[in-house]
């Protein structure tokens, strides 16, 4: 049954209103500034019944002042000022908070390599040029000059005869010298292309036909109680290092449980390092291994003259030396497997000629990043097809540097390792090959080493692999021509090895994609086709990428990446070409020990079914420990100049492409110049510094 209404409150609340009274407070009252409304209903609202289940209120609109709302139109108009007024100078000084910071830290982040260099200016100039060339056209652009340009007859502005003006200049002077310089760089590419399609051809070949040098003997796997030592020559193994704080003991460690006769055998650990913990620390690991039968010992150079060649030189002049037979060569970041010795040296039986055995690199930290995994492709196209062809064709290759062993003998013949150059490794490669000497690449034989993962590690890297041979060439031209070798030899070391692959290749890649490209949005009588700009770049990352077929996703990245580097190399082949001094600096490339002893001395237990300690790794630690040696790792990018003043030349002139419809040149000049800025900022690969306290 329904609650029957309850009246009372009605009764009272009618009362009230009878009387005069003000129901609603003061405070609850609606006003507006609005004209009153006038309420024809007012009277009928008080008369309503007494039983009514409504609730009426009265919501009143008072008359308002105009004196009093102008006044407080003033107040308002001026708070809102002043609030407005304080953003504003909050954002003011924000903006200048944060201009003062990004100046900072772009001195302090800035490569010290490129804000004074005579390259940087250049293309710092290049930048303002292309701006400037930018917002002049912009400007004629929207006067309509693209469609119905004036001439210098009928301008009737200034400004349409400075545009008429520079038509006819662009014309007439700049666009021919700039379109011969891009037919020049076509013919090299051209050239290049397709010396990589006879490399990848010949390296097909090899695979179809299954050839493969061949050894005139073959060492039994493991140790037999019958074995003859006087089968095994006498090796001696180098390990030149350098502050090598992360890899020294992997390195050691690897060959000294290499499979081959102790008494055969001597490991020299040739320690530049400048660092007295380091010092200690390798100092300790030899004495580990001493203790345990390795015949190992351990040198270090008190004068640290002709960095890495200095090294081995000093190491080659000790009275022993003459014992040995063969020496093989391991960067500190290296680990031979334990058959390396067994699978290499039986390519010197019955091979007197023979100088050098080169085996493949295998990395362990391929996958780590975007950076490996595109330097993985390069080094993958160079050992499989470049290293393989030539070893099958001419018996000739440059030397790695590592992870090979060369015939004592032949370094004596060819005058031994000289300082000269930064890359002493082709440097005795060319002489022994100009002495008659032979080499021979192992595909199949292995060693694990790590890729730099640091665009920084990795510049330097380049740098120095690019600057060297053109000293190289430099000063051995003179000894090609005069060498007693065929011409056809001759003319492979000078045209091929040099000209082609060390020097036309960063030339046109750079000038041709990096300077004329974009040059052509603002000439535009000078235009490259399309197809030089797409279809035969892809089609040569496709001819590189084939040695490693999982990175092909990786293809467009490779591209943009190899174009973006090629400002490194084309700045590092001039300075080793005309011996600027940056062409001599020689920095060890950082490792960080990605490949554990522990994985190491597991791999040395399943392969060759032997028992090693595993107290490798705790030595060291150990060692640390008791040194008081920290390590800190610190992630910090860094910001390349060259690489972001390229990045804003290639976006501008993308702008520029967009006024002449031009949609292939827009998207390649688009993904460079952000590839470019990427670099630039240092977002590729990973940013590490290792340091110690």
């Amino acid at each position: 049954m329904p609650r029957p209404p309850n009246y009372e409150f009605q009764d009272w609340w009618n009362k009230q209103r009878e009387n005069g009274h003000d129901v609603v407070p003061e405070k609850y009252e609606c006003t507006t500034n609005s004209d009153n409304i006038n309420n024809n209903n007012n009277n009928n609202s008080n008369h309503h019944h007494p039983n009514s289940p409504f609730l009426t209120v009265e919501i009143r609109n008072p008359s308002s002042d105009p004196a009093v709302d102008k006044e407080m139109r003033a107040r308002s108009v001026r708070q809102l000022s002043g609030i407005y007024l304080l953003k504003l100078q909050q954002i003011a000084y924000s903006v200048v908070y944060a201009v003062i910071y990004v100046v900072r830290t772009i001195q302090s982040r800035s490569a010290s390599d490129s804000s004074h260099s005579r390259f940087y200016r250049a293309i710092k100039w290049m930048l303002i040029l292309v701006i400037s060339l930018l917002c002049f056209e912009l400007a004629a652009y929207f006067k309509g000059w693209h469609f119905s340009p004036p001439t210098a007859e009928t301008a009737e502005l200034m400004v349409e005869f400075v545009y008429a003006t520079w038509l006819q200049v662009r014309a007439d002077y700049l666009a021919p010298p700039l379109k011969s310089l891009g037919h020049t760089c076509i013919v090299l590419f051209l050239i290049q292309s397709l010396d990589r399609l006879v490399l990848v051809i010949g390296c097909a070949w090899i695979k179809f036909k299954k050839v493969k040098p061949k050894a005139a003997m073959a060492y039994p796997v493991g140790k037999g109680d019958d074995e003859d030592l006087e089968d095994y020559p006498m090796v001696l193994v180098q390990i030149p290092m350098c502050n090598e704080r992360e890899v020294y003991g992997q390195s050691i460690a690897a060959v000294c449980i290499q499979d081959w006769p102790k008494e055969r055998m001597l490991v020299q650990i040739l320690d530049d390092s400048d660092d007295l913990d380091v010092q200690l620390l390798i100092k300790a690991e030899v004495l580990k291994w001493q203790q345990r039968g390795v015949h190992i010992i351990y040198r270090h150079r008190l004068i640290r003259s002709g960095y890495k060649a200095g090294n081995l030189n000093s190491a080659m002049g000790c009275d022993y030396v003459k014992d040995y037979e063969f020496v093989a060569i391991f960067d500190a970041d290296f680990q031979p497997t334990p058959d390396f010795l067994k699978k290499t040296i039986p390519y010197f039986k019955g091979n007197d000629d023979l100088a050098l055995v080169q085996t493949r690199w295998s990395f362990v930290n391929k996958d780590e990043n975007l950076l490996t995994r595109l330097q993985n492709i390069n080094l993958s196209f160079h050992f499989e097809v470049e290293q393989q062809v030539n070893g099958v064709f001419i018996n000739f290759f440059g030397f790695n540097g590592t992870a090979g062993v060369w015939r004592i003998k032949a370094l004596e013949e060819c005058g031994g390792w000289l300082d000269r150059t930064t890359v002493e490794d082709m440097d005795i490669a060319v002489r022994a090959h100009l002495c008659g000497w032979k080499f021979v690449y192992v595909n199949d034989v292995k060693c694990l080493c790590e890729l730099p993962e640091s665009y920084e590690a990795y510049k330097k890297q380049q740098h120095r692999w690019h600057s060297g041979p053109m000293q190289l060439f430099r000063m051995c031209f003179i000894d090609i021509i005069r060498s007693k070798v065929s011409w056809a030899k001759k003319a492979n070391l000078i045209f091929l090895f040099f000209l082609l692959r060390k020097l036309v290749l960063p030339f046109y890649s750079f000038t041709l994609f990096c300077i004329i490209l974009p040059l052509t949005m603002f000439i535009p009588e000078a235009e490259l086709p399309a197809w030089v700009v797409s279809y035969v770049p892809g089609f040569m990352s496709i001819l590189n990428i084939l040695p490693a077929p999982r990175s092909f996703p990786f293809i467009v990245p490779y591209l943009l990446f190899e174009n973006t580097m090629s400002v490194t190399k084309f700045n590092a082949m001039i300075s080793g070409l005309f011996r600027f001094g940056s062409s001599y600096e020689w920095i060890v490339t950082k490792k960080l020990g990605r490949s554990s002893e522990a994985d190491l001395v597991a791999f040395a237990e399943k392969e060759s079914d032997s028992t090693f300690p595993r107290s490798t790794s705790e030595s060291g630690i150990a060692q640390m420990n008791r040194l008081g040696v920290t390590r800190k790792t610190e992630r910090r990018n860094k910001l390349y100049r060259k690489e972001l003043a390229l990045a804003f030349i290639l976006l501008t002139a993308s702008v520029r492409s967009l006024l002449s419809a031009q949609g292939m040149h827009f998207y390649f000049l688009l993904f460079q110049g952000i590839s470019f800025l990427l670099v630039g900022l240092d977002l590729i690969g990973e940013q590490v510094n290792t340091t110690s306290s």
